[in-house]
């Protein structure tokens, strides 16, 4: 029951993070523009993985996508490829967890729901190391320019994206190793079950035995061992 509960909080966590990690990847604000150093103060800069965008005093935005996927900066393609494999990886192991949780009446036998939770766990951590690394990289970029002092181009800042990113990243990789420690402990269980299974199988069979030896002994009766010389 201890297990089915672990296996319970691990899926909400993980399932939590997925929802986050996922929203990341359409957010606008992955960086906005800083008003320390520059003289425009109407404007506000801002740009994600798709388009960048600028909104002025009004609240009205002019959006532009990128014009070129292969004419973009290495780190946003980066970026890109590892928040979509992220979102990929979740989905699917948010799938095997539902096969293989305790709790569900699908996946077959034990044995294969086990292998089944563990996938689902090393999917999920793979999933929060994606999401961490893409924002990662994103926001060393944006603090390179930003303390640069040779840039003087329009230096942005960190973006509310960034920190959902971070936030999901960590509550899949936390949920998907309590999957993988709710299976080894488990399987810890099972072992000890079996051990002492076994352990009792045995003795019952030599108290067995040694019940069928008595019975076969009548009460009082000489014992049947005979010394080296007693046909001779």
């Amino acid at each position: 029951m201890g297990n089915m509960a672990t296996e319970i909080v691990a899926f909400l966590l993980t399932i939590s993070g997925w929802i986050l990690v996922s929203s990341t990847l359409p957010t606008d604000y992955w960086k906005v523009s800083s008003v320390d150093g520059t003289v425009i103060t109407t404007a506000t800069f801002w740009s994600n993985l798709w388009k960048t965008c600028v909104t002025d005093s009004t609240g009205v935005s002019n959006c532009k996508d990128f014009p070129s996927m292969l004419a973009l900066d290495a780190y946003i393609q980066v970026c890109r490829g590892l928040m979509i494999a992220s979102v990929c990886l979740g989905f699917f192991g948010a799938i095997f967890a539902l096969v293989g949780m305790k709790c569900t009446k699908i996946g077959g036998s034990e044995t294969t729901k086990a292998r089944l939770t563990v996938l689902s766990g090393f999917q999920f951590i793979l999933s929060g190391l994606c999401c961490m690394t893409a924002c990662s990289i994103y926001a060393h970029r944006i603090t390179t320019e930003f303390f640069d002092p040779l840039f003087v181009a329009q230096k942005f800042e960190l973006g509310a994206a960034l920190f959902i990113g971070w936030a999901g990243s960590v509550l899949c990789v936390l949920g998907g190793l309590i999957f993988c420690l709710s299976l080894s402990e488990g399987f810890s269980m099972r072992a000890e079950y079996s051990y002492s299974g076994a352990a009792s199988f045995v003795t019952a069979r030599n108290n067995h035995s040694k019940t069928a030896n008595g019975l076969h002994k009548e009460p009082g009766a000489p014992s049947r061992q005979f010394g080296r010389n007693a046909y001779v």
